[in-house]
């Protein structure tokens, strides 16, 4: 029995096309359309892009000025379940802000961090108030829910957000 090596090749290169062709098509139109819709449809949402990995799924977002950068994530979250599924949902808002609120945001970002570090949560508010009695103009939001903590600084018509991810405590067992 003598093998054709020319339609064994094509039939490889055919099923291969169809599998990661098939593959790709399913990737697009039952899983990054549906969430591109999500967020697109998310109120406060001006611009948004979305990659998806393997154990998570990363946006970029431009939000507007008066967003709430809390809802807007428990929305994704919360219409975009059934595509997220067991992959972490990280949000990165690429708004451009003033370097008035980078500069006030530098001044405060030691004490945040310290905050986040010693999940003393109920330190940050306190830590960005100061910064806001110290601005005139600055106005100082914070919230937050069991994934993140949500700061957003404004002044003026400008934003600047920032959401850090909360990690839960972790039980150990100690060892002698």
């Amino acid at each position: 029995m003598k093998l054709r090596l020319l339609p064994i090749a094509i039939t490889v290169i055919l099923s291969a096309g169809l599998l990661f062709g098939g593959w790709f098509i399913y990737q697009s139109v039952a899983v990054e359309n549906p969430l591109t819709a999500v967020v697109d449809s998310t109120p406060g949402v001006e611009k948004a892009q979305t990659s998806f990995g393997d154990d998570s799924i990363d946006i970029q977002l431009q939000l507007k000025a008066d967003a709430n950068a809390r809802e807007v994530y428990q929305h994704i979250a919360r219409e975009g379940a059934s595509i997220i599924g067991g992959r972490e949902l990280k949000l990165n808002v690429t708004n451009k802000t003033s370097p008035v609120l980078e500069k006030i945001w530098s001044q405060g970002l030691f004490q945040v961090a310290e905050a986040m570090e010693t999940k003393h949560y109920a330190d940050i508010p306190a830590a960005l108030e100061k910064l806001a009695k110290a601005h005139s103009g600055l106005k100082v939001s914070t919230e937050m829910d069991e994934d993140n903590v949500y700061i957003r600084l404004s002044e003026g018509s400008t934003s600047k957000f920032v959401i850090l991810p909360r990690i839960p405590a972790q039980m150990g067992v100690w060892t002698p």
